[in-house]
């Protein structure tokens, strides 16, 4: 495992700490869990995006065009 040193403010790590201790963890493996949790947004949002611009509005039409229009089966409504 490597360390990692950063700069934050104190603020920030006070409350890390207080919920460091809520917890019964360390600092180190909450902010291991935050940091792993924020960089799978990242990807996840980079992966739509990129799945965005692949999209092909002509065939989604098209595909929507073969779906019956036709009332929810009970219990599926909105």
């Amino acid at each position: 495992m490597t360390t990692l040193k950063a700069q934050v403010p104190d603020t920030l790590l006070n409350q890390v700490s207080e919920l460091a201790e809520q917890e019964k963890t360390t600092v180190d493996q909450l902010v291991s869990i935050a940091l792993a949790a924020q960089v799978s947004a990242w990807k996840v949002s980079e992966s739509i995006t990129s799945r965005a611009k692949r999209v092909d509005y002509k065939a989604f039409d098209e595909i929507m065009a073969k779906v019956p229009d036709v009332p929810p089966v009970p219990g599926d409504e909105l």
